[in-house]
């Protein structure tokens, strides 16, 4: 049995984002979405962790997590149009604390998929005038918590947003727009950048020491069914949009400190035809019997993880991997997972990547968008009708790895 070593700063956690755990985030885009789509569930009182968020901290600082990744929901902090509530800001800044009272540190995210009520009714990303309603909304919030927080995620997965709000269109605002998804790119990309040099500033006015600021870039892994040329080609055409394209335009505006990778599962490209929606959408979707999926069907791959490091290596920064997980009911899977991926990162690692740490999707058992409660991807049980948190046996044995650095196996 083989050891690995993980560096003795190397960060350890799990994730949260606020509109999945808190509950009644009334003022979202989300929240009044829900109740016209027809949805499986209804977010609700989800894990009422706006509420419980001192127990859960406890149960992180029990598992010996030394980070923890969490959003702040816009909606709340600014209800209306240039209205900030100071109530739900000195709420975000307990949470911090609290975090680093426990010896915790705080891994803030700003942008994780929702939007104001008010901003998606002026057109959301699609305004022209998006990334200076974000900017006062930042302002607001790196300013507040600056003085607890040296890690910041500005925007969560902005390809997946695109794709399922504006390619597909099954999230708000359910558009089925190239032309509009382009738009939203170029804001999105626009705010992120303005932010980034927003949150040095403020650092650099107080102050305080840099903050490592980032994106959580979503990488697919691209496999081929067949190694032909209409395959090859597909592949590099879906690395470049999805995987790469926001990425390459933050890293030529200088405005990443590190790459934050959120990675989950492989498609196998099998395009039948030149055709384009061909080329970008085709894969091999047979239920192979030596294909493992998890329960929502995800192909468990992880190969595809040491393939994503290694092509961030070229950008010759930090890699933070914020987001890695699987949904199953089977827990003795979700250890597996996480050991093959783990040894995965250690592999990358000790190719020259440098990798600063690794975080879980997701904490706990939670609202998993459109598809509702059913998903498990969470470390901790949610049972929702008590609230009753129970820790899972993956999360105990994730916890030895957490404390030790050490990987057996």
């Amino acid at each position: 049995m083989s050891t690995i070593q993980f560096p003795k700063d190397f960060l350890w956690g799990a994730a949260t984002s606020a509109y999945q755990v808190e509950g009644n985030n009334y003022n979202s885009d989300w929240w009044e979405w829900e109740k016209s789509a027809g949805v499986k569930d209804l977010s609700g009182l989800a894990c009422n962790h706006y509420e419980r968020y001192e127990e859960d901290f406890d149960l992180i600082r029990s598992l010996g997590h030394n980070c923890h990744r969490l959003s702040v929901e816009w909606s709340r902090v600014e209800p209306e149009d240039g209205v900030f509530s100071q109530k739900e800001i000195e709420h975000y800044i307990k949470v911090v604390t609290a975090l680093k009272e426990r010896g915790i540190e705080p891994i803030v995210t700003l942008h994780h998929f929702t939007n104001p009520l008010w901003f998606s009714k002026l057109g959301g990303w699609e305004n022209q005038d998006a990334s200076r309603c974000f900017l006062s909304y930042a302002e607001r919030i790196v300013s507040a918590l600056s003085g607890s927080v040296r890690y910041w995620v500005i925007i969560n997965e902005p390809e997946v947003y695109l794709y399922y709000s504006y390619i597909i269109g099954i999230w708000p605002p359910q558009e089925k727009s190239p032309r509009k998804a382009k738009t939203v790119f170029d804001n999105l990309a626009k705010a992120h950048i303005a932010a980034y040099r927003l949150i040095h500033d403020i650092y650099k006015k107080s102050g305080l020491a840099s903050p490592f600021v980032g994106t959580a870039q979503h990488i697919r892994s691209f496999t081929l069914r067949v190694n032909n040329l209409r395959n090859r080609a597909a592949a590099a055409i879906r690395d470049r949009i999805f995987n790469r394209m926001f990425l390459n335009t933050l890293i030529r505006a200088h405005a990443l400190d590190y790459i934050g990778l959120n990675y989950y599962t492989r498609d196998i490209v099998d395009a039948q035809s030149w055709n384009i929606n061909s080329l970008l959408y085709d894969i091999y979707e047979e239920n192979a019997r030596n294909i493992k999926k998890n329960d929502l069907g995800w192909d468990i791959y992880p190969e595809g993880l040491f393939t994503s490091l290694m092509s961030l290596k070229k950008y010759r920064l930090p890699v933070f991997i914020l987001e890695n997980g699987i949904c199953t009911q089977n827990d003795d899977e979700r250890w597996r997972f996480i050991l093959s991926h783990l040894k995965k990162v250690h592999a990358a690692m000790d190719s020259g990547v440098k990798v600063i740490g690794y975080i879980y999707w997701s904490l706990m058992d939670n609202f998993e968008w459109a598809d509702g409660f059913a998903p498990c991807f969470g470390l901790i049980e949610v049972d929702y009708r008590t609230m009753k948190r129970t820790i899972r046996e993956s999360a105990k044995k994730y916890s030895i790895v957490c404390k030790t650095g050490i990987l057996d196996g």
